[in-house]
């Protein structure tokens, strides 16, 4: 079976031996000198009722965001380097597109005391991104857009997957129990087991759970790659960097760097081609549009359902329902001065009809497992004869 049909399969696949035994001790001290001066800046964020470490001091999982931002010499440009060798071509590989990039550099780290498990979950939140029978469907026909990763440095055992969980919703069994306990382990599940060095790359619909947030060492890298030019528009699309570390890289990851950079603003000028044609009302130009986005036939309308979530960020920028609305997009901030704010009133009605559609027809719903609380959008169902035509026919 390959990577790329145990993914499938699965919803995740192990992967032995990403960095070489022999090259642990050097990886762990670039690492360890990242972790440092995140420290630093969480001491100077602390505030006057803190201690005086910050978020080292209380965070149930300590984690280092976009820590290519932390990058100042060729050394620590290693930790960049590490994800765009093999974790890249293996993530390509599976996705079988044309080009990948990583789309954050993380790292989580051990809490100071014991915090216990944290609760089951699915990293998706249907406010601004779409029902997750409809992200599965789109998976199981045009493959992953994205794809997350974890790569530890000292053994870990913390991760839980319910295999198989990504290409279906909640069993009743599993809403009952995780509604009863989200903290325990469920039905099925397996523990992935990674040695220093392995890694675990996974669809993040799928059921996961961190289950054990102690003080035992911890430093796993944990990162993403997000397809360009796949069959997919994928749910995970930004690119989000802190900083460039582009000057400290070999010439190799340099010219990756830029690359990614250039196919991410090939992305945006097409998402503005398919948003300016649904603010003309353009129906056949928006559909010509959304295909050159996604090229995969089946499940075209959870393009259009990003584009709509889009569209709510760079007209209303939040949302009243969810702090951080939008944060899988960084196409906001480079579209939304291309446009009035006419223009973005305009567009918003264009995809008003469709926002009211995804919501529950109750009010509001909860499913557990999710990252979200209550909220007035579907967690799991697609409406019914959904498709691109039911929008841009209301256009007219």
């Amino acid at each position: 079976m390959t990577l790329s049909e145990q993914l499938h399969t699965d919803g995740f696949v192990v992967v032995r031996g990403i960095i070489a035994p022999g090259e642990l001790g050097a990886m762990r001290a670039t690492f360890e000198r990242l972790v440092e001066r995140q420290r630093v800046i969480w001491r100077q964020e602390a505030g006057p009722d803190d201690p005086a470490e910050g978020t080292w001091a209380t965070g149930a999982q300590p984690r280092l965001v976009s820590f290519d931002g932390l990058v100042d010499d060729t050394d620590s440009a290693r930790a960049v380097e590490l994800i765009l060798g093999r974790p890249m071509q293996i993530s390509q590989q599976i996705m079988q597109a044309p080009a990948v990039a990583p789309t954050q550099f993380m790292m989580m780290c051990n809490p100071q005391r014991d915090h216990g498990p944290a609760a089951w979950h699915r990293d998706i939140h249907p406010i601004d991104q779409a029902p997750v029978i409809g992200l599965q469907q789109d998976l199981l026909a045009n493959g992953p857009g994205y794809l997350q990763w974890n790569l530890p440095l000292y053994d870990d055992r913390v991760l839980w997957v319910v295999p198989g969980s990504h290409a279906r919703p909640n069993t009743a069994r599993e809403t009952a129990l995780l509604a009863e306990n989200p903290r325990r382990p469920l039905p099925d599940a397996l523990q992935v087991e990674l040695n220093a060095g392995d890694a675990v790359v996974y669809t993040n619909l799928i059921l996961h759970w961190g289950s054990s947030y102690s003080p035992t060492l911890r430093r796993t890298v944990h990162f993403g790659f997000r397809s360009l030019g796949g069959q997919q528009f994928p749910y995970v699309l930004g690119q989000h960097r802190r900083g460039d570390p582009s000057p400290f890289l070999c010439a190799e990851s340099q010219e990756m760097w830029q690359q990614h950079r250039s196919l991410y603003l090939q992305e945006c000028d097409q998402i503005e081609v398919a948003l300016r044609a649904a603010i003309e009302a353009d129906a056949k130009g928006f559909s010509d549009a959304v295909e050159v986005l996604h090229p995969g036939q089946g499940r075209r309308i959870v393009t259009v359902i990003l584009l709509s979530k889009l569209s709510h960020k760079m007209h209303f920028d939040g949302h009243p329902e969810r702090p951080g609305y939008g944060g899988d997009f960084t196409q906001d901030a480079e579209l939304r001065p291309r446009f009035t704010a006419q223009d973005l009133e305009i567009l918003w009605s264009r995809f008003a009809w469709l926002d009211d559609q995804l919501k529950t027809p109750g009010g509001e719903e909860f499913v557990p497992g999710y990252q979200s609380g209550p909220m007035s959008y579907r967690f799991e169902a697609m409406p019914d004869g959904l498709g691109v035509e039911a929008v841009t026919d209301r256009w007219g």
